[in-house]
């Protein structure tokens, strides 16, 4: 076995370990690299732009990116890089081998730095942290992205529409609208999505098994994620603030559509029509009115819909439940539109 992964495994045995946050390195050259970090010692200054590093090669390979030049070539494909390492661990793409093998699980990898990312998942050390929050993550490069969401930067930007974000991943999400392509899909159903993230969430509604349970009310949910954003209605807290107004909300994808509100920008385009707008899921339902597709059923009748809105309001048919009910007399209804419609009655005035 590769004696620097037997080290990180048996890290209780290891005498290269940083006494600042844990970190494990194989020998002391590396261990003495990572400390540098920790210090913020950056002698190494770029002339052309603020970027400094600890070490003088990568200060080389950074003076490539205001050139441009791309000096590392695959021979078997047009992938091109700067850097040796990266054209290294591609290459082993091409072969499909996994030669390094997590002595916990069975799990294998292609590249050590991946095994060295996943071992840390079975120790639950977290060895990168922000030094402006509370976030801490397993891969430096997680730890880079994270950090433009501190400084503002978006370094990443569409050449068809102008829209720009600081992950390159969110990019290539983003040029899926442009190509209305939708590579992940659904097994079980037509769903598709332009996204892996977007697949998993929709997989769940397929499954039945919901064991996350909120204390305070009959709530479920698939996801822990989803039940630590419903207890905050609970606490009221609302942790996400504006800088510019007053606006607070219990999520952060909801303070960034906020954020747009101020700008004015509506970066989600739909490539079909002239339409835009300032959230990926008002583009996704949009996109309904093109496609025709109706994903929400009914699982009583044969009803189906393009909006879960439309769908909910439709189960109240099956129920009996009437949730609207008009503060003058004692009308009530099942959908908000009828409501609406009803208190006309009172005020005289003609719909149409």
């Amino acid at each position: 076995m590769d004696e620097e992964l037997y080290l990180i495994s048996h890290a209780s045995q290891m005498q290269y370990v940083c006494n600042t946050c844990g970190l494990v390195c194989s020998d002391d050259i590396d261990l003495k690299k990572h400390q540098l970090i920790h210090t913020d010692e950056k002698k190494y200054k770029c002339a052309l732009c603020s970027y400094s590093s600890s070490e003088n090669g990568k200060l080389k390979n950074h003076a490539l990116t205001h050139t441009g030049e791309k000096p590392q070539k695959c021979p078997f494909c047009s992938y091109v890089c700067i850097e040796s390492g990266n054209l290294q661990r591609h290459i082993q793409s091409h072969s499909g081998e996994k030669p390094f093998q997590c002595t916990v699980c069975s799990y294998t990898f292609s590249q050590k730095g991946h095994l060295k990312s996943h071992l840390l998942t079975h120790t639950g050390e977290k060895p990168y942290k922000c030094t402006l929050c509370s976030y801490a993550c397993v891969r430096k490069g997680s730890l880079k992205s994270h950090s433009l969401t501190h400084n503002g930067e978006k370094p990443f930007k569409c050449n068809v529409c102008g829209f720009t974000c600081s992950l390159r991943w969110n990019l290539k999400k983003h040029m899926l609208t442009h190509t209305g392509l939708k590579p992940f899909s659904c097994t079980l159903c037509s769903y598709a999505s332009a996204d892996s993230g977007s697949l998993k969430t929709h997989l769940l509604t397929h499954s039945v098994e919901k064991p996350f349970n909120c204390p305070f009310c009959s709530y479920e949910c698939a996801r822990k994620q989803d039940l630590k954003n419903h207890m905050l209605i609970h606490t009221g807290e609302k942790p996400y603030k504006c800088s510019l107004c007053d606006f607070a909300c219990r999520v952060s994808g909801g303070l960034k559509n906020h954020m747009l509100t101020h700008s004015g920008e509506k970066p989600h385009k739909c490539s079909l029509c002239d339409y835009a707008c300032t959230e990926s899921g008002l583009l996704k339902r949009h996109m309904r009115t093109h496609t025709g597709e109706k994903p929400y059923r009914c699982t009583v009748c044969s009803y189906t819909c393009s909006l879960q809105g439309s769908l909910k309001n439709h189960f109240l048919t099956h129920s009996g439940e009437k949730p609207f009910s008009c503060h003058l007399c004692s009308y009530t209804c099942s959908r908000h539109c009828n409501l609406k419609r009803h208190l006309l009655s009172h005020s005289n005035e003609k719909p149409f």
